[in-house]
């Protein structure tokens, strides 16, 4: 199950296990940021994230 996810995502496609939640991959660009020793300003490569969005049954199981 993890493997279809994974290609699934890396397809670009969303995932969506009903009652569960869904999975989305989502872009981030390079930005700059500082080195927290040395305080010197690094370049971050853009990178892709996968997010999770809780379902609603989920969420409800959770908190009720």
């Amino acid at each position: 199950m993890l493997t279809a996810i994974t290609d699934a995502l890396k397809g670009g496609d969303d995932v969506r296990l009903t009652g569960f939640g869904s999975f989305s991959v989502s872009a981030r660009p390079a930005r700059e940021g500082k080195n927290p020793r040395t305080g010197e300003k690094i370049t971050i490569a853009a990178s892709k994230a996968v997010k999770f969005t809780v379902g609603k049954a989920l969420k409800d199981a959770v908190n009720g």
